[in-house]
């Protein structure tokens, strides 16, 4: 039999599928997030079932060595190679997300419940880090949306906070004598936002369990901004009235704002937003490409920032 890599699969030629979670498949998922956590690798043999969606670039992938390979995930450590070498330490099953704040029915729910309710689409998205680098990701999840509508938002609700793991014996940056952030990671975004049709909750990539690396065993993925909006391993979903912290922002909020939006007529402090390297494009001397604007999904969400001002909310 001859298999193919998967940096040799054009887009087109991945099968779709319209079968969703079975009792079965959600303890399929169950035992290829626990394989993955104990052996770091591929989970060839745990594949996910799911739908096409519409909202798929038809860019050239990024091989999967690279995207599980080259990773920002500091609870890891803050070298990019860090998290594929450390992340196999991370028990990713039993897994429960709190949802609590200003929604009617707040509850802690299982891992397996929440996929077995959602309809798992393929998204294959462009994502842009800060620091100017990009890829093309085959991202395998469900709208964040249909999980907060489960919850019942209240009227008051304006913003959702989200939390990642603390788990310092799993996670070798939490541990650090001189740690990069302070934990746990906590993200943001706007309600409007985080109920729009792109923003995503992920469970995989490539049509495999999502690997510990990449935020196993659910990240949130909302393309249009930059990367480390995408908070990983998430355990608490809070609706807030106020504006929450983040990490980045606390950390150093002349560099890093609340919004993220990918902005190349906004920089960096530090260095230029109007180009890009895309990974697996040629190396550090490869070409540069132009940042687009919202990431190239201007068309879908530049209308929730319309009459604000992008350089003083960024």
């Amino acid at each position: 039999m001859i298999i193919r890599q998967p940096s040799e699969i054009r887009p087109s030629e991945i099968t779709p599928k319209s079968l969703y979670f079975s009792r079965r498949e959600i303890l399929g998922l169950a035992a290829g997030l626990a394989a993955t956590a104990a052996t770091g690798k591929r989970a060839r043999a745990e594949k996910l079932s799911f739908a096409k969606s519409q909202f798929s670039t038809d860019e050239k992938l990024t091989s999967y060595d690279d995207v599980t390979s080259y990773n920002n995930f500091y609870e890891f450590g803050t070298d990019k190679s860090d998290p594929a070498s450390n992340a196999h330490t991370l028990t990713t099953r039993p897994w429960q997300v709190k949802i609590d704040g200003l929604v009617a029915k707040p509850g802690a729910f299982a891992l397996e419940d929440i996929v077995s309710s959602a309809k798992l689409e393929e998204r294959i998205y462009r994502h842009r880090c800060v620091e100017g680098w990009s890829m093309v990701i085959p991202w395998v999840g469900f709208p964040l949306a249909d999980l907060l509508k489960r919850v019942d938002p209240l009227g008051s609700a304006k913003y959702v906070a989200f939390e990642t793991l603390v788990r310092p014996k799993e996670m070798p940056g939490q541990d650090a004598l001189f740690p990069a952030l302070d934990w746990p990671y906590v993200e943001g975004l706007r309600l409007d936002e985080a109920m729009h049709p792109l923003t995503l909750l992920a469970v995989g990539l490539y049509g495999d369990v999502l690997p510990n690396q990449n935020g196993a065993p659910l990240r949130l993925v909302a393309p249009w901004k930059y990367g480390f909006k995408g908070i990983k391993s998430i355990v608490r979903m809070s609706l807030v009235e106020k504006q929450p912290v983040t990490s980045w922002n606390r950390q150093n909020a002349d560099e890093y704002g609340f919004y993220s939006n990918v902005n190349p007529e906004v920089d960096h402090p530090r260095w230029s937003q109007a180009t890009e390297r895309r990974i697996g494009e040629g190396g550090l001397f490869s070409k540069r490409r132009p940042t687009l604007k919202f990431n190239g999904y201007g068309e879908q969400v530049a209308s929730l920032y319309a009459g604000m001002d992008l350089r003083k909310f960024f």
